[in-house]
């Protein structure tokens, strides 16, 4: 001490940065914030808006948001209309959600452009918009959390055309007219779903590689189990002599998996697309061989975490692709698959 005052040896180098990481670790252990953390110390108000109010596929996505929001205390909101077809209604949900101002809006879109301009005037308003399952025409949305539906759709027609050998006739029956449209389809619209085009068109694409394949139908199906079995029988009355069916969401499996269920013979393969009980019990009976699956409960979880890392101001990936597989009887019993097909059982 000199003149009443300590005076401080100089540290040399390595002790000084010693010195420096344990404040910052002190800094951070006392409150302070990191990269990626979440402070869940104040709740959030998410809104999720959803395709429709029913369907396994749609209550495992509730069911992984739920998981999110109790982690993260978040208060959530749960919407959907009844059906995929209600567009107007989705919109005037999202608009509602506007106008209590939510700190995210999570949407799966039912129509790619249908909901472009509602989820413009929510990034107008200041609240950000995160897609789940299915995209939407607007460059405002700040993430995508969901699988990629062109691979999807390749993987189910990769199955079916080696199930028929590589020839046959094959039927898709898929869920609401492509924006994109085709030929066989009856033209083109302006208001499809985005996940519906994109693996009509993956399966397309694929079996466009097999000379002696002809797809000869597609159908759309709305969000009846029952208007799906009725197209599915008008299109094997149509087709005598169709080998195979590729469905490509869940309505449209249970309805086409209870026709092809109910022939004398199994003469129609099919493969399906998610994992709900029915189609579990399907594909054990052999009414269908594979099922492309989906991870719902990670996409509801996910998008209500990135919804809350948003309202951090930390930077969230532009698109998280949660995947597809597809199972068969070979597959559907090996633990990771049990953990995608059963993700709420503990």
């Amino acid at each position: 001490m000199r003149n009443g005052r300590f005076r401080l040896k100089p540290l040399p180098c390595v002790g000084l940065c010693v010195l420096l990481v344990l404040l910052v670790l002190g800094a951070t252990s006392c409150g302070g914030v990191r990269e990626g953390y979440i402070n869940t110390d104040r709740a959030r108000n998410i809104h999720m808006i959803v395709k429709m109010n029913q369907g396994d596929y749609w209550n495992t996505v509730r069911l992984g948001a739920e998981a999110a929001a109790q982690e993260f205390n978040v208060n959530l909101t749960f919407k959907a209309p009844d059906a995929e077809s209600e567009i107007d209604r989705q919109i005037t949900m999202v608009e509602d959600s506007i106008a209590q101002k939510a700190d995210v809006i999570i949407l799966a879109a039912s129509s790619y452009m249908g909901l472009a301009q509602v989820v413009d005037q929510a990034a107008y308003s200041r609240i950000p918009v995160i897609s789940v399952d299915a995209e939407v025409g607007s460059a405002r949305v700040s993430t995508y959390v969901g699988s990629n539906g062109y691979e999807a759709g390749q993987k189910s027609a990769q199955r079916l055309i080696e199930l028929l050998d590589g020839h046959g006739e094959i039927g898709i029956l898929n869920f609401t007219k492509s924006s994109a449209g085709s030929s066989l389809s009856g033209g083109a619209i302006d208001y499809g779903a985005r996940d519906a085009e994109e693996r009509e068109e993956g399966f397309l694409n694929y079996a466009a590689r097999y000379p002696n394949v002809e797809v000869v139908q597609i159908s759309y199906t709305s969000s009846s189990v029952a208007d799906a079995e009725r197209l599915t029988r008008e299109m094997l009355a149509a087709h005598p002599q169709l080998r195979g069916i590729a469905t490509l969401n869940e309505t449209a499996s249970q309805g086409a998996g209870k026709v092809i269920q109910s022939l004398s013979a199994h003469s129609v393969k099919m493969v399906a697309f998610d994992s709900s009980p029915t189609m579990m019990e399907m594909l054990q009976d052999g009414t269908v061989q594979a099922t492309v699956i989906q991870n719902p409960f990670s996409n509801g979880y996910l998008a209500v975490k990135y919804a809350l890392e948003l309202t951090e101001g930390l930077d969230v990936p532009e698109r998280v692709d949660t995947g597809t597989k597809l199972i068969d009887l070979g597959n559907m019993l090996w633990p990771e698959n049990q953990k995608l097909l059963f993700p709420f059982v503990r």
